[in-house]
């Protein structure tokens, strides 16, 4: 699509202040309005599809992260609110379509990822990996938008279908074992692409959070309780509340979703910390609730270093900051370092890479000035000159780098240079 007149105005008063640094300029001018000329297609029924890059289909996280930076120029921008607007009717018209699914077609053309995963595919879904964030970045689309804009004709009784299929969702996976159909099979050598079990995943306990198979890399969880995917369900759950008393004036739907933000907290508190001996009491990643702990973090948003960043806790938090340490350390077997960068990865890229993500999220949730502007040297210096940031990268040749059209990452690194003009930094 075309720039909005707001857009194209924010990118000329970007180039004066960012003009002292020609290659930063440059980077912001590529990324900044990447998703709106590259990956925006304004459908005829008035919706938005948006897809991730490089791959044809829309992620429901990906479709929100890839927007979001957008949001505060849309309260009087026609063209942003038709964008965004219709962004959010069709991400509430695919979760009606089926809450499980983390990436849909743009139209039921029954394309896929693997036509070959065992997991109930129909036309319309690309890849069918139940994770909890593809059902909470919608919901914060939906809740930011309002709050920005004071629009309210988005609260369609569509949404409001899909509001309470995610909660109904979110409590049947409490009992995941007992009471869901759920399940995912990928004939694959990596097993980071299927669930064990036969596709159901290891066995749970009850502890009050919600049960997901995969992390937002798309990698299969290792134990049933995703930590920061919970994290964000209690922020969300406590935006549909507001939604649900304020917008429908439900008060069943409001006192469930009550109940269950409660829940999830609990377990988080009680299940999902743990007692190190270097670091003292951090998160876990992920947890099964039997006494079994995953102690990692991984670049995917939401991930242990983003806590604040979804807005769970508070930066100063002394969980989350000595969390951060561990995450940011070598006790963290998704952490790498080299000769032009350092930062956290994921096993969904090979063994080492970097993730431009991380290293944004990693300054956007810091407090120190000087950590922040060195990693935005250190992004500006691993673009490996292509004007644009990537997925994973090798911190000793950023050359050698994954997905060069990723556009959430190009947008979190256009969020991350707004917040640092905004505070004085560059």
């Amino acid at each position: 699509m075309n720039l909005p007149a707001s857009i194209s105005q924010f990118l000329d008063e970007a180039d004066k202040k960012l003009a002292h640094n020609p290659k930063l300029q440059q980077l912001f001018r590529n990324t900044f309005p990447n998703t709106l000329e590259t990956t925006t297609k304004l459908l005829d029924d008035g919706t938005t599809f948006v897809f991730t890059g490089d791959i044809p289909a829309m992620w429901l996280r990906d479709s929100t992260e890839q927007v979001r930076h957008y949001i505060p120029f849309a309260k009087h921008d026609k063209e942003l609110q038709h964008m965004i607007g219709g962004l959010i009717t069709r991400q509430m018209f695919y979760i009606n379509i089926d809450p499980y699914t983390n990436a849909f077609n743009e139209i039921a053309n029954d394309k896929h990822y693997r036509d070959s995963d065992d997991c109930d595919l129909n036309p319309w879904m690309w890849e069918r990996k139940y994770e909890i964030d593809s059902l909470c970045f919608p919901v914060q689309l939906l809740y930011s938008y309002w709050k920005e804009t004071g629009i309210t004709d988005v609260f369609t009784n569509e949404v409001y279908q899909a509001l309470t299929s995610i909660v109904n969702v979110m409590i049947t996976e409490q009992h995941h074992d007992q009471k869901s159909l759920y399940h995912f099979i990928r004939q694959t050598k990596q097993h980071t692409e299927t669930l064990q079990n036969n596709g159901r995943g290891l066995p749970s306990n009850y502890t009050g959070m919600t049960w997901s198979g995969f992390r937002p890399s798309d990698d299969a969880n290792l134990y049933g309780y995703n930590i920061p995917g919970n994290m964000f369900a209690v922020v969300i759950l406590g935006h549909i509340m507001e939604i649900a008393t304020e917008i429908y004036s439900d008060a069943r739907l409001a006192a469930r979703t009550e109940k269950l933000r409660n829940e999830i907290d609990f377990g988080i508190q009680t299940y999902g910390i743990v007692d190190h001996p270097k670091y003292g009491k951090i998160y876990a990643y992920e947890t099964d609730g039997h006494g079994n702990y995953c102690l990692m973090d991984d670049a995917g948003t939401p991930g242990l270093i983003t806590i604040p960043y979804i807005g769970y806790t508070d930066i100063n938090d002394p969980i989350y900051q000595n969390t951060r340490r561990f995450a940011l350390s070598f006790d963290n077997p998704y952490y790498f370092e080299g000769k032009y960068a350092k930062g956290i990865g994921s096993p969904h890229t090979p063994g080492g890479y970097v993730w431009h993500m991380a290293l944004s999220v990693q300054a956007l949730t810091s407090n120190n000035p000087e950590e922040i502007k060195e990693l935005i040297q250190t992004l500006i210096d691993t673009d490996a000159d292509t004007g644009y940031m990537h997925e994973g990268f090798h911190p000793d040749d950023p050359s050698d780098f994954s997905r060069p059209w990723f556009a959430w990452s190009n947008s979190l690194f256009a969020t991350l240079i707004c917040k640092a003009m905004d505070e004085g930094l560059i």
